[in-house]
């Protein structure tokens, strides 16, 4: 109890961030001394509930001796499964609310809202059933007959002690007329969850020290040291002008300016009275990180934040932020003792060089009891680290603890978690109360994602966290959802800064500004004042239609994209376009290449096609990149001309930001071919021959007729008019989104049966993602002082970050991720053959993989960077039983130690020495040029 108290007061000094600090204070009588004492005292006593009968009784030697004593209780045998009922949370809960209420005077509610502290400190607040069975079991918490006052005795002496050395008897008069916000009673939870954890390592507090017993005081200092855990960030507010902010944080190009919307987000970011979610909207290549990023650090100093987590679509989106992010935080000023803990948060962030990096750099030290933690010498991660040292934190790596770390950059998964009722959600709750929380790619969720986004938006708001969200092509009706979830109102002023004109602006660029329970600020920043007009025209889908307009327009060279919205579409078109110009002229890219191909193919992009100046390598002559949609996002890729099959409006126009995106060759794009000057968009993928056109039947299976339909309903003036109505970007942006998401869309004459039919399967879509979404979705915040009781009740146990747990949040078909080998002629297993060495000139390529033992670790960990989604050929039930099946038969029980954890647990996809094998009726072919080729067996 001693050690769970002094742990809470360290963390409340040293590791808490302000704003944590400050919310649980701010509803305090004496503010935040009277927050730390709270903390300490829940702390102290949140294991009160071992001292009953139920938990006592389990060393039957130890149950004895208390027996001696006078506190009778029946064997763990007799007492059977009913203890179980009444665990020591659950009882603690119950001991300390009676506590409250005889000693002082503390209604049923009132103790409710502390005493669910301590019985939630397991990860679940009981609740009402649980709460209400303990009333006939009164026998668990003390036995009844002449112990039954020695029990009572004994609990209440634990409780008064700790009120009396914790000081808090003379503060619960006054907290009794508190009335405690379920935020605040969710942090509460978090901070006695974390410093039980702390206070119950036997590395850092050793049950049986070998030399004198220490005091409390020392017992901490040397825990405390073995931890060294880093202390939260502490901005001060960036002053001086916004050029030279961006100047010091950023590696800008040579000549380069800030950008209009960068330079209003800053200073809407200085002006707001109260840092909140603002929304920045702006055309692809603004450079809207870097803005999110400044106003991060601006809201951060305001708000008392104490880090940043970077959320985005994908686990390749988030790879590509990681270095980004650690640049930033190279060039930040120091602030407090200069070592920040730093994390890549999704499933497979350990393969990441990065990230392994920094977990390389330091570790946590067991505890010497001699007072020396031992550290291990400083190391930052990477070369260039003169600001801060970044470490990954050995103790914040934990699958509950790792949000912990101060700056995260990972998936929105981890985000939406915050939003379904799961075991020790309060963690993530504190993990995200104190950081500015960032979103990339709003626009990219749908209904589903959007339900959970929107509950998190609101606890965020009631935790009164900084939010930016970015998007090039957000629906103001989606807009005013999010200014609404976050504000908690729905409704406000007309004009100006009303939730009306939020819904309805139809600006661009446009920065929307509001605080929890304020109104709206809109700020309209011009665009950089390059504009770039697109010329959009149809094109037969037929692959050999594409492969003549591309020899006709690629006569003087070019670098083209095509992007197919299927895996299937972009092998069909490749395979034509191989054919016609070669297959060094033709790249693929998609999401079915293992992991480690996928990095690589997407570092050559940015090598070949990335801005001037950065790619070193754009291709001379002729090249075509073939690709999914994985060219939609994150990538800084710039091509020549684009040829795209027919998606929903806001994707169409993502990947038209991928066209002619830099200058080459001054305002008249000299640089490129003669012919490609002109930025020209060629639309495939759907019948355009048809009365109404009929897209491809896998782009209907990949985004539903609706959206599509509506998209071309609001290109085809400019499909018409070609040259003469040219798609103006980023002008266009805006009024295209708008028109296309508006609910009062104008349909084209005679499409009314065939687009009514469309939104009719698209709103019975959406109501099912709706209701699905609420099944386990958290509900809203409470009025203050309502205690917790059942916060999470019916919820889905752990939600972590792997295929099942991602499911809960994404409305996705399930997939099988398989780790890809080969097997070689002699039968044993190695690693695929084509791999490069690693960053230090390691090989990875055909490293054995022995089955009669455990293998090496390098080859084992490359191994598992060979991950592969399979795709959706393999999602439907029956398919995915026999796969699974099937996997298993190759089941390597050395690869299942747990000294050799990077294969433990896998399904192994072995392919033969042509890299081929069959899988539940499917061909498999893998080459690394052209990823998995999946055709029937």
């Amino acid at each position: 109890m001693e050690d769970s108290a002094a742990v809470a007061g360290r963390l409340w000094d040293e590791w808490l961030p302000r704003s944590v600090r400050r919310l649980v204070g701010d509803v305090l009588p004496e503010g935040e001394a009277d927050g730390r004492r709270l903390v300490v005292w829940l702390a102290g006593i949140h294991d009160v509930g071992k001292a009953t009968p139920a938990f006592a009784c389990q060393v039957e030697g130890l149950a004895q001796a208390m027996r001696d004593r006078g506190l009778e209780m029946r064997s763990r045998e007799a007492m059977g499964a009913e203890r179980r009922l009444v665990p020591h949370g659950l009882a603690g809960q119950v001991l300390l609310g009676a506590w409250l209420e005889e000693r002082f005077g503390f209604g049923v509610k009132q103790a409710g809202q502390f005493s669910v502290v301590v019985g939630g400190h397991h990860g679940v607040p009981p609740e009402h059933g649980q709460i209400a069975a303990v009333e006939g079991r009164s026998h668990l918490l003390w036995t009844p007959g002449r112990s039954e006052p020695l029990w009572r005795r004994v609990q209440a002496e634990l409780l008064d002690a700790c009120a009396d050395v914790l000081g808090v008897r003379g503060r619960l008069g006054a907290w009794r007329a508190v009335k405690l916000p379920q935020p605040v009673q969710v942090l509460l939870t978090a901070v006695v969850i974390v410093s039980d954890w702390m206070a119950s390592s036997p590395e850092l507090f050793p049950y049986f020290p070998e030399d004198v017993p220490r005091s409390g005081e020392e017992r901490l200092a040397a825990a405390w040291k073995g931890l060294d855990l880093p202390g939260p960030w502490q901005p001060t507010v960036p002053a001086g002008p916004v050029e030279e902010l961006f100047a010091s944080r950023f590696e800008l190009p040579p000549g380069a300016s800030v950008r209009p919307v960068q330079e209003a987000a800053v200073e809407l970011a200085r002006q707001v009275d109260e840092p909140g979610l603002m929304v920045i909207e702006a055309p692809m290549g603004e450079g809207k990180t870097e803005a999110a990023l400044a106003v991060a650090e601006i809201f951060a100093s305001r708000a008392g934040a104490g880090g940043v987590f970077f959320a985005l679509p994908t686990m390749a989106t988030g790879n590509a932020m990681f270095p980004r992010l650690l640049k930033w935080l190279d060039r930040l000023p120091v602030s407090g003792e200069g070592r920040y803990s730093v994390l890549l948060a999704h499933s497979k962030a350990a393969l990441n060089e990065d990230f392994t990096d920094l977990m390389r750099g330091r570790r946590i030290q067991a505890l010497d009891l001699d007072g020396d933690a031992g550290r291990a010498p400083s190391a930052a991660g990477g070369a260039g680290r003169a600001s801060a040292e970044l470490v990954a934190h050995a103790w914040l790596r934990g699958r509950k603890k790792s949000m912990l770390s101060s700056f995260v950059a990972g998936t929105v998964d981890q985000l939406l978690f915050a939003g379904l009722k799961s075991r020790h959600l309060a963690l993530r709750h504190l993990a995200l109360a104190g950081k500015v929380v960032v979103i990339d790619e709003a626009h990219a969720y749908d209904t589903y994602m959007g339900m959970y986004l929107d509950r998190v938006l609101s606890w965020l708001g009631a935790y009164r966290v900084p939010v930016v969200v970015l998007s090039a092509t957000l629906p103001a009706g989606r807009r005013r959802e999010l200014v609404a979830a976050y504000s908690g109102r729905t409704a406000g002023p007309d004009g100006e800064g009303g939730f009306d004109a939020i819904a309805d602006r139809g600006d661009y660029p446009l920065l929307t500004a509001v605080a929890p329970g304020g109104t709206p600020l809109l700020r309209r920043p011009g665009a950089s004042g390059r504009g770039t007009p697109v010329i959009v025209e149809r094109l037969e889908d037929a692959p050999e239609a594409v492969v003549g307009r591309l020899e006709e327009e690629l006569a003087g060279g070019g670098c083209v994209l095509v992007v197919r919205n299927t895996v299937r579409r972009v092998l069909e078109t490749a395979v034509v376009l191989r054919e016609r110009f070669g297959p060094e002229r033709v790249t693929v890219a998609h999401s079915c290449f293992l992991d480690v191909d996928r990095a690589v193919n997407d570092a050559a992009l940015l090598t070949r096609f990335g801005p001037p100046g950065e790619a070193t390598a754009r291709p001379e002559g002729t090249h075509i990149v073939v690709a999914s949609q994985v060219a939609e996002q994150s990538l800084d890729v710039d091509f020549d001309l684009l040829v795209t099959d027919l998606a929903p409006v806001d994707l169409m126009l993502q990947r038209m930001g991928r066209l002619h995106r830099h200058l080459r060759g001054g305002t008249g794009q000299a640089e490129r071919p003669a012919r490609l000057r002109t930025a020209r968009c060629l639309v495939t993928g759907a019948d355009w021959t048809a009365s109404v056109p009929r897209p491809a039947r896998g782009s209907v299976a990949v985004y539903g007729a609706y959206a599509l339909l509506r998209s071309a309903a609001v290109l085809m003036p400019h499909l018409d008019d070609g040259p003469e109505r040219p798609v103006r970007m980023p002008a266009d942006i805006s009024r295209l989104v708008q028109v296309a998401y508006a609910d009062t869309a104008k349909v084209p004459a005679g499409w009314e049966t065939v687009w009514e039919e469309a939104r009719l399967r698209h709103e019975a879509h959406r109501a099912d993602q709706a209701e699905r979404a609420a099944v386990f979705r958290l509900g809203a915040a409470g009025r203050p002082g309502r205690p917790l009781f059942g916060w999470v009740a019916a919820g889905v146990g752990d939600a972590d970050d792997t295929r099942q747990g991602r499911a809960q949040v994404r409305d996705s078909r399930e997939s099988l991720e398989v780790v890809v080998v080969r097997r070689r002629q002699d039968g044993t297993l190695a690693t695929v053959p084509w791999l490069a060495p690693d960053r230090r000139g390691r090989p990875r390529a055909d490293l054995p993989l022995p089955t009669d033992q455990v293998p090496a670790a390098a080859a084992a960990r490359t191994a598992a960077s060979c991950g592969l989604r399979l795709p959706i050929q393999f999602s439907s039930p029956e398919v995915m039983d026999r796969a699974i099946a099937e996997l298993e038969e190759l089941y390597v029980p050395t690869w299942q130690a747990k000294d050799s954890p990077w294969l433990a647990g896998q399904l192994i996809l072995a392919l033969d020495a042509d890299c081929q094998t069959l899988l539940a009726g499917f061909g498999l072919r893998y080459s690394p040029h052209d990823g998995l080729e999946v055709t029937r067996g």
